[in-house]
Formats: structure tokens, sequence, C-alpha cells
């Protein structure tokens, strides 16, 4: 039996970073708002104390934090035509479970996207013509240009006391910042983090290539640091345990340091954990969601929330299954090329570059974070000209240290064994004296890869899983094997003693080594509903009271990390949310 609970102004469908900040602005509307999440709460000061966060076989290789695929998971084919099985252990992408979701867990790598990337169809176009996009590369322009979204990228920056330098502020390029990014009205809350050696020299090579070297912006704050909300972040103590765990200086910008201490204070919201919604309550003819049904898992008990508005704040995966188990739009289907939900599954190629070695250098990888590093952004985007190479997109390239943690790092040159003693060997000689080159590259929506439902296998609540159906293609290797190359060429000019052999990629898409968790698309935005599943405010085209956050609404995914956008994109709809939504309810664009 469903207990039907009084009705409230607005739920929020996951509490991480989007759920946060916009149950934050509209309390601050006057709204009582509802938080649901699927997993546990976690405090700073109870979860991310010492000694206990130091602990990289309980977070890294035993996953704490991370969703729990024994109850809900994903299958997954490489084509269409393939038979999907379900992933029993979350590995190539790790979505976060619990108060906070994956921003618990990590690295802070804080980005804009470029301007480019606002109109990146486009940009193409009019760049290389239309013939230069290929047929079943289905790309599209956001909602909203990169101009638009500058204040609330600024907003964004201020909640988290991101570290960095510019390289475009107000126009004005300034060496040593980003002089690829698109204009800043302010420069960044704190100055960068500390650099590396590594990470020195690497900067000193691609300068004399003629490239532009800058500190990477990172959500560590590198000084203490009062936040947009009167919250106060630590400092970076550099210690190494970033990704995959929780910051015990509270210098790591997440929703459980930069917002939800103010939420738990406010009288207008309720935080309700181990609430595992379900599916959306959906009127089609009224073309409104009535609330939401979840249920609690300590109990079993379901229970029904009616709420004026809702907003889908989960991660990419929830967002899209949520969607498609309520029949909110209609499916994507690749051979047709109809639908919406579900359609531009996008993830990025990661986890590749090159391992050099110094017999004379010291590099202490285990003191730092993954945010101190130098990078390049020469060959990201549409930065270089893409005449004549046969591929689209780009890489960010990066080098530092300070991720050297005892169990996942050890890096041998080429011919070493894998086992043994002589690796015993090896791993203790070189440990301190290696570093890498790091590319992460785009990732452009191809029409044969998308989201649906399975039809053999349920989850734990008995619906059917989200089906993923991915792989690379043409355009990926040609982009990652151009870009390698680049990378070969700034690790020789570094004049290391041996040089590794480039990590590349070619064959299908593995999902069982980690590689990143920055999955995107399924339920993107766009200018008209026969060609996305939200406007330019993410207001679902189906039900107007239905909001979607997330990196879900990406048309397609750039090299950098989503965080940055997702939490720009959160406070511009909160803004259309609260300064026209509430002031007149219906579409805010017309079909």
């Amino acid at each position: 039996m469903v207990t039907k609970l009084k009705e409230v102004d607005a739920v929020m469908v996951g509490m991480g970073w989007t759920g946060s900040i916009m149950a934050r602005e509209l309390t601050k509307a006057g709204l009582n708002v509802v938080g649901l999440e699927r997993g546990g709460d976690m405090k700073p000061s109870e979860n991310f104390a010492l000694p206990g966060i130091r602990d990289e076989l309980r977070f890294s290789a035993r996953l704490d934090m991370i969703q729990d695929a024994s109850r809900e998971t994903l299958t997954f084919r490489h084509r269409p035509s393939e038979h999907a099985l379900p992933m029993r252990r979350m590995g190539s992408f790790l979505p976060g479970d619990g108060v906070g979701g994956a921003a618990n867990h990590w690295g802070g790598q804080h980005w804009r996207y470029l301007p480019s990337d606002h109109i990146l169809k486009t940009h193409l176009t009019n760049r290389y013509g239309a013939k230069a996009v290929p047929d079943d590369m289905t790309i599209a322009d956001w909602s909203m240009t990169y101009d638009e979204l500058e204040p609330f990228y600024d907003r964004f920056d201020k909640l988290c006391g991101v570290s960095g330098k510019a390289g475009n502020l107000r126009g004005q390029k300034i060496e040593g910042g980003n002089v690829f990014e698109g204009a800043r009205a302010s420069d960044y809350p704190t100055p960068p983090l500390k650099r590396s050696l590594s990470g020195d020299m690497f900067a000193k090579a691609a300068g004399e290539l003629g490239y532009h070297p800058f500190p990477q912006p990172v959500s560590n704050a590198s000084r203490p640091y009062t936040n947009s909300e009167g919250l106060t972040l630590g400092a970076c103590q550099y210690c190494g345990f970033c990704e995959r765990a929780g910051c015990e200086a509270n210098a790591k910008a997440g929703p459980l340091v930069c917002v939800v201490p103010k939420l738990r204070a406010d009288p207008k919201f309720e935080l309700r954990t181990r609430a595992w919604v379900s599916r959306l309550i959906y009127d089609k003819p009224g073309k409104k969601v009535t609330g939401v049904l979840y249920t609690d898992t300590r109990t079993g008990e379901e229970y029904e929330q009616p709420a004026g508005l809702v907003v889908l704040s989960a991660y990419v995966f929830g967002n899209v299954g949520l969607m498609l188990y309520s029949g909110i739009g209609e499916p994507y289907d690749p051979s047709t090329g109809r639908g919406t939900v579900g359609k531009n599954y996008c993830y990025q190629l990661s986890r590749m570059g090159i391992n050099f070695f110094f017999e004379d250098k010291d590099f202490n990888p285990f003191m730092g974070s993954p945010g101190m590093a130098m990078l390049i952004d020469d060959f990201n985007g549409d930065n270089f000209d893409h005449s004549g190479l046969g591929f689209l997109g780009g890489v960010k390239m990066s080098c530092g240290s300070g991720t050297g943690s005892p169990i996942g790092y050890h890096p041998v040159p080429p011919g070493t064994p894998r086992w043994g003693s002589e690796w015993k060997r090896a791993t203790k000689k070189w440990y301190q004296h290696a570093a890498n080159i790091s590319i992460g590259g785009s990732n452009y929506a191809n029409r044969n890869n998308f989201l649906d439902l399975d039809p053999t296998y349920k989850d734990a609540l008995g619906r059917p899983l989200l089906r993923l159906t991915y792989n690379f293609v043409e355009n990926d290797y040609k982009l990652v094997e151009y870009c390698i190359g680049k990378a070969e060429q700034v690790a020789r000019a570094m004049k290391p003693t041996i040089l590794g052999n480039p990590r590349v990629r070619r064959g299908d898409y593995d999902i069982v080594p980690y590689q990143s968790t920055h999955n995107t698309g399924g339920t993107i935005m766009g200018a008209n509903p026969k060609e996305s599943v939200v406007n330019r405010y993410l207001q679902s085209w189906d039900a107007d009271n239905l909001f979607v956050m997330g990196a879900s609404t990406f048309p397609q995914q750039t090299a950098y990390n989503p965080t940055g956008p997702v939490g720009a994109l959160a406070y511009w709809a909160a803004e259309a949310i609260t300064k026209q939504y509430l002031k007149s309810p219906g579409a805010l664009v017309k079909a």
C-alpha cells in the first residue's frame, strides 16, 4: 500500500550538486522543499575525518562511496545488434552514493566549457562546411551561449572557491593563464595550487615548443576561503587522497561543504535519505508531474510525495531512467532517428598518455592533489585547425604529480614484467622518478550510442535496468592518435632517461577499468521537442513543472570535466524558475 504524503512546493530527486543548489535557491524564494536521496546521509565531520579517510583500500579499491551495483546497475553492449549484460561491479565510471553524490569523491578539476563548445555544430559547420560533420555524428548546439552562461559560471566558481589563474579577464588575454578560455568577469576566487616539479618541467618544455601552459583550475581551495553562502573551506593539505574519498580539510568543494549546511538549518527544507524514487507520477494530458513515488529502502514502505514542482537532480543514469520509467517523452530509436530520451549518450576518451622516467629527478608523487598539474589547451576543442585531419574534437593535456597512492601507483618502464621480483625492483627504483603526460579527449555524439530500457534484466525494485549501448568510433581513434603524437613531442622535449610507450586506444570500449565518471547526454537540451528533451531553461517539453538538471542535458561531451557547467546550469535554471516560472507557471519556451 502506498502512503500519500502532504503536498510540498518542490521536490528534488537526488541531493548532489544540482539538487543542493536548486533546493537552496528555491528555499530562498520562499518554497517548501523536500530533498530525496537514494543513499544515506553524510557529514564531513563524521565521514571525512582522520585517520579513517586516508584509506585507499576502503575507498579506491572497495569503492565505499560508490553506487551498489547489486541493487541498481546498468546493462551494457557495444552495438545495437548485441545482447546486453549487467555490470556486476562499477568500473569504468563511478556514480556516487549518498548525500553529496559523486561530488564527494571527485578530484576537483573545475572547468568552464569553451565558447565554441556552446555552439559546437554551428561553429564547426561555419568553419569547415556542413559536410565536415559526419552523418552519424548527432552533435548539437547548447541552448545558451557561453556569454549568457558566464554569470552563472562565475556564481558556481565563487560557491566552490576555485583555485586558478585567469587567462582571459574581460577580454584581455593574460600570459600564464589559459588564453583559450572564454572571457571571465572576474579572476578565480583563490590562487592556483602549489606547482609540482613534473608540472614545471612540462610547462617549460611546452612553452619552448610554442604552446601555452597554465595551472589546472581546481575546486581545492589553495587557502582558507569563505564562499558565497558564508561557509568556510579549509586550505588544501596536498595529502594525495582526493579521488574516491572525501576531504579531511574541507578544502575540496562539494555540496556537503558548500551548500548543505545552510539547507540543514533552513526550516523550509527537509532532507529524506534512503528514499529511492521509482518513478514520477505523470499527468500527460495536463502536461505536468503531480509528484513522485519512492521506496524507503530501510523498511520497504512506498510513499507518494505530491509536489507543485519536480526537479530531476540525480546522476545521468538516474535522470534518464526516471524519464523512461515514467513515460515522459519519446524514447530514442537509433534505427529511425526518432525520439529523444536516451539520445546522444557520450562519455570521454580518458586514461591515455605517456609515462617517462628520470634517474636524476625526485617527484615525490605521494604529495599533492589531482589538481596540482600544468596543462596545455592548444589541442583542445577547435583551438587548432582540423582541416584535412579527418576528425573533429580535441584533448586537454596535463602533467603533474600528487596521486602516487601506495596500492594503485606503480609506474615502471617498458619491458618490465607485470609481477615478480623484477617488477618489485623496478617499482622501488622508479616510484620517485616517474612522470606522466595525460590526455583526456572529447567524445562527440554518435547515432548508435544511446540509453534505453533493457528487456531482460531488472533492478531491486523490479524495474527494467537501464541499458547502455556505447562504443568508440573512427573519429575517436583518429583524435587520440593525432593528439598522442603531440604529447610524445612534449615528453621528448623534457629529455627523460626512459620514454615509455604511448597509451593509445584502438578496439572496442572496455567498461571494466576505471576511465572517468564523465557520463553525459540522454535528456539533452535543444531548441525544439523533436530534437531534445528539455528547453533552454532545462524545463521538460512534455511537463511544464518538471526540470532536469546535470550533465544528462549536454548534447555532447568535451575534453573537460563536466562539473563546472553542471553547477552553472543549476544556477541558470534556478533563476528561470524563481524569476519567471513561479510568477507565471507554464512553458518558458514555446514549442
